[in-house]
């Protein structure tokens, strides 16, 4: 019995990348669930950021935005490529304004990040 490596490899990324896809998408739809409701502590952190409230529903759009791309396979790197951007942003935030847990957002980034490296073929220019 021969073993096609390619197959094996294909397979191995697969999984991979769905182990990264379905914990992302769930933690950013929930994040954007809790964005979107509104919460006090959430209304009061995007007072601080000072940019006002359409911040606020910006952010929950594009986090949600990146958690449904990022499952659709076509279409998963640029979820990851926004979801990574968001993680930045949160970064920045974290770090020079509301002075919190710079942490989370570097951990959370660096699986966009992998998501990201495991499709960067998807990332070339397509020629039509």
């Amino acid at each position: 019995m021969t073993v096609n490596l390619e197959t094996t490899r294909n397979r191995k990324l697969l999984i991979a990348l769905w182990t990264l896809r379905v914990p992302l998408a769930a933690l950013f739809l929930m994040t954007a669930a809790m964005k979107f409701l509104g919460g006090t502590d959430i209304i009061s952190e995007f007072n601080t950021i000072g940019l006002g409230q359409w911040f606020r529903l910006f952010t929950a759009a594009i986090e949600f935005l990146g958690a449904v791309l990022i499952l659709w396979p076509a279409f998963s790197v640029y979820g990851a490529l926004l979801l990574a951007c968001v993680c930045i942003g949160a970064f920045v935030t974290q770090m020079f304004v509301l002075h919190g847990d710079v942490i989370h957002t570097i951990v959370i980034g660096l699986f966009a990040a992998a998501a990201i490296y495991l499709q960067r073929d998807q990332l070339t220019p397509h020629r039509v």
